[in-house]
C-alpha cells in the first residue's frame, strides 16, 4: 500500500513518549486527515492494545505505531551504581537520601513487535536501531506499512535494504531523542533541510522530513525539496489533546527565546529539549552516563517527583527549536490550520 495513499495531507503527527501522544490527540489528527501516532516504546504490551482499541473507537481512519528498536541491557552494579553517584546533585536536592532503582530497564521489544503484529495498523515507524530484513518481512505480511528513522544518509539507505516502505529524515532541530543508529551520535550533524536534500538525492523510497517544521509554509518548502510528507512533534506538544503535564505546556507556550539544546543527562540518548536546571546540574557529567535505557531509568523517579511537584526544572521538556512558533489550538484544528497555510503564497 502507497503510504500517501493512507492519509489526505502530507502530515504526520509526531509520536511523542512519555504520556505525550493520548490516544484523543492520535484520533483527532487522523479524523483530520493527516496520520496520527501513538508513542508505543514505553508502554507495555497490554497497554498498547488498550490504547490502540480506544484510538480505533476515536476513528476508523489509518494511523501509526511507533517503537524504540532496543535490546535488555545487562549494567553491572558498578555501573549502576556509578550512573546512581553522577545523579547525585540532582535528586539529593529533592530531599532524597537515595534513588530508588528500577525493576526493569525497558519494555520488552520482541514483545511488543508481537503485539504490533497482532494489532495490524496501518503503518508502524521505528527509532534507535532498524529492523531485520525478515522483521519488515512479516510486518508487510502483516498488511502494515514500514518507516524507518534517520538522522545520516547512510541509515537511510540501510533503511530501504532492509525493505522499508519509507524514511524519516529527522534533523538536528527536531524535539526528543535522535534516531542515530550508525556511527557516534556526535557525528549526525546534518540540520532538515540538508539532511532532506541529501536523502532524497540517494534512495528511492519516499522521505519525510523531520525539525523546525512549524506552519503550513514549512510544510510547503519541505514538499518542494522532495519530501513525500513531513513529521511534525513540537507543534503538536501544545495541542489541547496533548498528554504532557500542564506545566510542561504552560513552559513551552511561553519558551520564546529560551535556548534548546541535545543532552544524554535525562535518558543517555542525545535529545532536545528546553534548558533547565537538570540539564545545567548534569553538564558537566553527561558524557560519562550510562547509555539508553539505563539512565532514563534512573531519572524515571526523578522526572516522576518533577510531575507531581510541578517543577519543570527537573522535567525533560522535549521540544525542537522551533518551539518559540509554537500556536495552542485543538489538534484538528491546527491540521486545519497547517492545510490553509499550506496554499496560501
Amino acid at each position: 500500500m502507497a503510504l500517501q495513499s493512507l492519509f489526505p495531507h502530507p502530515i504526520i503527527q509526531g509520536p511523542m513518549a512519555g504520556g505525550c501522544t493520548t490516544p484523543a490527540l492520535v484520533a483527532a489528527v487522523s479524523n483530520a486527515g493527516a496520520l496520527g501516532s501513538l508513542a508505543c516504546s514505553l508502554l507495555s504490551p497490554d497497554a498498547i492494545r488498550r490504547q490502540v482499541a480506544e484510538i480505533r473507537q476515536l476513528t476508523a481512519r489509518p494511523f501509526m505505531l511507533n517503537f524504540f528498536v532496543q535490546d535488555q541491557p545487562k549494567p553491572s552494579g558498578e555501573e549502576v551504581a556509578r550512573a546512581v553517584e553522577l545523579l547525585k546533585p540532582v535528586w539529593s536536592s529533592l530531599g532524597w537520601s537515595e534513588l530508588a532503582l528500577p525493576f526493569k530497564w525497558c519494555e520488552d521489544f520482541s514483545a511488543q513487535f508481537a503485539v504490533l503484529l497482532e494489532l495490524k495498523p496501518a503503518v508502524a515507524s521505528f527509532t534507535f536501531d532498524i529492523l531485520s530484513a525478515q522483521q519488515v518481512r512479516q510486518l508487510h505480511d502483516a498488511g502494515i506499512v514500514v518507516i524507518g528513522t534517520a538522522t545520516r544518509v547512510d541509515e537511510a539507505i540501510a533503511w530501504q535494504e532492509a525493505g522499508a516502505d519509507a524514511v524519516i529524515a529527522s534533523g538536528t532541530e527536531a524535539g526528543g531523542h535522535r534516531g542515530t543508529f550508525i556511527g557516534d551520535q556526535r557525528d549526525a550533524t546534518l540540520d532538515a533541510i540538508a539532511l532532506l536534500q541529501a536523502t532524497v538525492a540517494e534512495v528511492t523510497i519516499p522521505v519525510i522530513s523531520a525539525g523546525n517544521i512549524m506552519t503550513g509554509a514549512d510544510v510547503r518548502e519541505r514538499l518542494a525539496l522532495g519530501a513525500a510528507a513531513v513529521q511534525m512533534g513540537t507543534a503538536f506538544l501544545v495541542t489541547d489533546e496533548s498528554g504532557i503535564h500542564p506545566a510542561y505546556k504552560h513552559r513551552l507556550q511561553i519558551a520564546g527565546s529560551s535556548p534548546t539544546r541535545l543532552t544524554r543527562a535525562f535518558s543517555g540518548r542525545y535529545a532536545r529539549g528546553l534548558v533547565n536546571r537538570f540539564m545545567e546540574q548534569m553538564a558537566t557529567v553527561e558524557d560519562q552516563v550510562p547509555p539508553y535505557p539505563i539512565q532514563n531509568a534512573l531519572t524515571g523517579p526523578i522526572r516522576f517527583e518533577a510531575g507531581k511537584r510541578g517543577d519543570t526544572e527537573l522535567m525533560s521538556l522535549w521540544c525542537g527549536t522551533g518551539v518559540r512558533r509554537i500556536r495552542r489550538m485543538g489538534a484538528a484544528k491546527l491540521v486545519e490550520t497547517l492545510v490553509t497555510e499550506m496554499g496560501e503564497k
